[in-house]
């Protein structure tokens, strides 16, 4: 007899494995947080209680590993990271900025938000950068994706599984959005976040500072922001013209294709992220 073997909650012939084999959905992660950080409540729970400032970097790799195991991992490796996740969210409270009442961070509302703003990010930049997809896999992503919410404790009902229903609950949620004074120092530390002190020597740090790495960095930041929607390019102060569109659309296609080159000329055990390799292996496809 055969044993089956666990891909965990996607695989091989999913349209999640398709998006995200594509090294340029990580710009997706960064325009999602500029997204996120539009809702109040959501941003003030991230400020109260996150520790991106003093280690963002930290914060930044954390998030990858969960991301990377929800995608990847064992049924038995998931379970165990959202488990964590959900225990974690469940003991932060935070203050809502405009009426001093006291949330929890795990409230259905900002999950929501945070997961629909997340996976939208991620598709909408890989189909900017130049992925082709049908309809009919966008609509698949968004469902797959259902699996990626009930993890953090939402009701899979709740969750938009369609592009249709995605562009509806942007609509709805519109009128909840705002810039505060939260939301701005977010979006100012994502584009010019600082060089922590542990980083080598002064010297080092003012080079990473004014130097070629912090314009380069830049650049990924100013495109991750014009990926957003005009109306929340509207909402910091942005442009949300048509121009600014087309220039970020050849941006990242720009970026995109400059990833693959440099992918390319890597070892071969370097060009596939461990955590697929890993799944692809499980599936006899190495």
């Amino acid at each position: 007899m055969t044993t089956a073997v666990d891909l965990g909650l996607f695989g091989p012939d999913s349209v999640t494995w398709k998006v995200h084999e594509e090294p340029i959905v990580t710009l997706g992660g960064l325009r999602s947080l500029y997204l996120q950080a539009l809702h109040p409540r959501a941003v003030a729970a991230i400020a109260q209680n996150s520790g991106y400032r003093s280690d963002p970097w930290g914060r930044l790799e954390r998030t990858s590993d969960y991301v990377g195991t929800v995608l990847y991992g064992s049924t038995a490796e998931v379970e165990r990271v959202a488990g964590r996740i959900r225990r974690l969210h469940a003991r932060m409270r935070a203050t809502d900025p405009g009426t001093g009442e006291t949330f929890r961070v795990d409230e259905p509302e900002l999950l929501l938000w945070v997961h629909v703003a997340e996976v939208e990010s991620f598709l909408t930049t890989a189909r900017r950068a130049g992925l082709e997809l049908t309809d009919d896999e966008v609509d698949r992503y968004y469902a797959e994706q259902v699996r990626a919410a009930e993890l953090v404790g939402l009701d899979p009902a709740a969750v938009p599984s369609t592009a249709a229903e995605v562009a509806d609950y942007f609509g709805t949620m519109r009128p909840q959005l705002a810039l505060t004074k939260d939301s701005a120092e977010t979006a100012l530390f994502l584009t010019v976040p600082p060089v922590p002190e542990s980083w080598g020597s002064r010297s080092l740090r003012l080079s990473l500072t004014l130097g070629p790495a912090r314009w380069a960095y830049f650049g990924i930041a100013s495109t991750a922001f014009a990926l957003l929607p005009p109306w929340a390019r509207k909402m910091y102060g942005g442009l949300g013209w048509q121009t600014t569109d087309m220039t970020a659309g050849l941006s990242v296609r720009g970026l995109r294709l400059l990833m693959k080159g440099a992918l390319a000329a890597m070892p071969q055990r370097y060009r596939v992220p461990p955590m697929r390799r890993q799944a692809l292996e499980r599936a006899g496809l190495s």
